[in-house]
């Protein structure tokens, strides 16, 4: 997490150079001889994943109201006064990790932290705050508020799940049939009006022409997702061989994505373990029967997916990294 801190005062900079002993992150004056307030949110805004203003919850406020737009992309914000006695999360508290962030901070200092979403307040299961912990991306955050509101009014929700789950299901939550039935699902497919966590344990392996622009890959990733059903928010990082490591098209098409990607030579590629599908042109043109699949297995170090699927001069293939999610979440 990278942080940013703004002291408005000479104490308060005093704790926040204090805090940034313990959570590191840049620390800043405001005010005289300082960087103005609206320049310093706007940047930090836009690029770090906390903000914490040590000075009063409304001037942070005023602050950061013309940059809020989404719960799901939206970085934490957390207030702490400077005399240190109290933390308030006041933005992203669940998928964001303010609330986390007010809990390590009153650590650091002594202060209070004051939560003050509902599941928390009544402590009840918070479905953002179990699949940001179980590294999902939340594929509706607009449907937070339906889970959470049954449970809230002492309802029971349902869940599915692709893969299982360790341990048990908190008060209020049961196993459904099937993803149509469920209130939230824990998938890379999602299907029907439940509230989707799509875990973030995908490698995408490439194969391309020579040449190939970033608009014709995403054309064929487009038609690759839409064969298996799959989110590409499931997709972590990508994998190819060594041979296509300056091609533009490639290079561009992951950037766009924000996808590190990784390339192997071929005698390394021919070790992976497994079963793969081989192509004697693959194999006279780069030294290895596969590319796509190899790739994506040894860069994910665990299964195959869904095989290589070839269109366009292109091939795509997913392996899914190992992936155990967990009930047990603050306990761990």
């Amino acid at each position: 997490m990278t942080r940013a801190y703004l002291a408005f005062t000479e104490k308060g900079l005093a704790l926040a150079r204090q805090l940034a002993e313990a959570l590191p992150g840049s620390v800043t004056p405001c005010g005289k001889g300082g960087v103005p307030l609206a320049v310093w949110t706007a940047a930090q805004f836009a690029q770090c994943d906390a903000l914490i203003f040590v000075g009063a919850v409304g001037i942070a406020v005023r602050a950061i109201a013309p940059h809020c737009r989404s719960k799901a992309s939206d970085p934490a914000v957390v207030v702490v006064d400077e005399c240190g006695h109290f933390a308030v999360p006041i933005l992203s508290g669940h998928l964001g990790g303010a609330n986390d962030l007010a809990r390590a901070i009153s650590a650091a200092c002594g202060a209070v932290p004051v939560i003050t979403t509902a599941t928390d307040a009544n402590g009840i299961f918070a479905v953002d705050e179990w699949a940001k912990r179980q590294d999902c991306h939340v594929l509706e955050p607009e449907r937070i508020k339906r889970v959470s509101g049954k449970l809230l009014a002492g309802q029971t929700v349902s869940y599915w799940s692709a893969f299982p789950i360790e341990g048990l299901p908190p008060a209020g939550v049961q196993s459904a049939q099937a993803q149509p039935e469920a209130d939230f699902a824990l998938t890379f497919s999602p299907a029907g009006d439940a509230l989707h966590l799509v875990p973030r344990i995908g490698v995408l392996g490439i194969g391309c022409r020579r040449g190939t622009p970033a608009e014709q890959l995403e054309a064929a990733f487009a038609a690759f997702c839409a064969q298996h059903g799959l989110s590409a928010a499931c997709i972590c990082a990508a994998a190819s061989i060594d041979l296509k490591q300056n091609e533009p098209g490639l290079l561009a098409f992951c950037q766009n994505h924000g996808w590190p990607i990784t390339f192997y030579p071929a005698e390394q590629l021919r070790a992976a373990p497994g079963q793969f599908t081989p192509s004697p042109f693959v194999q006279s043109i780069t030294g290895v029967d596969n590319v796509c699949e190899r790739a994506a297995v040894l860069a994910s170090g665990g299964t195959l997916q869904f095989p290589k699927q070839a269109g366009s001069g292109v091939t795509f293939a997913l392996a899914l990294r190992p992936y155990i999610p967990d009930w047990r979440w603050t306990d761990v």
